[in-house]
């Protein structure tokens, strides 16, 4: 696979991701039979499309465990503060992966990743200040925003885990395989707290169905073949156009809107991406004419 067809899966799945604020905002269920539902639907999922191939080992149980607690805590922020501050919030995982990499999959930053992430940070902490007032959809901002902060950090332990196993060619599928084994431990842990669930219309169930089946399901198919060929810091980065289309999604279907310091911070995450997207483009197309210099 060349590098373009992995970064359009991976922005496939940010498409896919995105949509999660806004399925998760659904009122008749809470945010623990959400984070059961959703997990449990995507397992089944992807064990029908894997045909029950699915590998047991040490590493893939490190990588499901955490990625299972990335579920868990995305859901209950989202559920708790606005979708805006939860995803950006959350979006702190290239900060946490630029201290991870270089020790646990010797890949090293470059020095302009550095002041993006320190953008990035900047955002983050826009994000933070402007806690919003509770609503009927984000009844407790400030517990919502530090699930999402911690959410980062397990997001980008998933990343890096993922990355790990997915690296050992000779079994492929492995990060699949952790995949499945986190929505599976997800599920089973929400379960006996979201029992039993509410007496929810048609529309409810299928806006749960969805995402099980396509905001993880599906997505995670784009985002474990993609993330075999690219660096966990490239993916991630790649991966900020969820918080990009994240809130726009909740705003046109839930009608919620993020405060003015939220704003500022995605703001400035989507100008750092546009900038490093750029700059990035700029110097690809440059490589052969130096190449020839050379």
């Amino acid at each position: 696979m060349t590098s373009g067809k992995a970064r359009l899966q991976a922005l496939a799945a940010a498409v896919l991701f995105s949509t999660g604020g806004a399925g998760i905002k659904v009122a008749a269920f809470s945010g623990l039979q959400v984070s059961a539902l959703r997990s449990g639907v995507a397992a089944a999922t992807l064990l029908i499309l894997l045909r029950g191939r699915v590998v047991w080992s040490l590493p893939v149980a490190a990588a499901g465990i955490v990625y299972s607690a990335t579920l868990t805590l995305f859901v209950l922020s989202t559920k708790l503060t606005t979708s805006a501050n939860a995803i950006f919030l959350q979006s702190a995982a290239p900060l946490y992966l630029l201290l991870l990499s270089p020790l646990i999959l010797k890949e090293h930053f470059r020095r302009r990743d550095i002041v993006y992430l320190l953008a990035v940070a900047a955002g983050m902490v826009s994000c933070f200040m402007g806690r919003p007032a509770a609503t009927a959809i984000a009844p407790d901002p400030l517990r919502g925003n530090v699930f999402a902060a911690v959410c980062g950090l397990t997001w980008a332990l998933t990343l890096v885990a993922l990355r790990y196993v997915e690296r050992d060619h000779a079994r492929p599928g492995l990060g699949m395989s952790a995949v499945v084994w986190g929505n599976l431990i997800a599920a089973l842990a929400a379960l006996p707290l979201a029992w039993p669930f509410p007496a929810a219309t048609a529309g409810d169930w299928a806006t749960v169905m969805y995402l099980g089946v396509c905001q993880i399901g599906l997505a995670y198919v784009c985002l474990t073949a993609s993330i075999r060929h690219l660096p966990a810091l490239e993916v991630s980065l790649l991966l900020l156009l969820e918080p990009v289309l994240n809130p726009v999604w909740t705003w046109i279907l839930r009608g919620e809107h993020p405060g003015m310091w939220t704003i500022l911070g995605g703001g400035i995450i989507i100008a750092a991406t546009a900038l490093r997207s750029w700059h990035d483009a700029r110097t690809a197309a440059m490589r052969p004419v130096l190449e020839l210099r050379a």
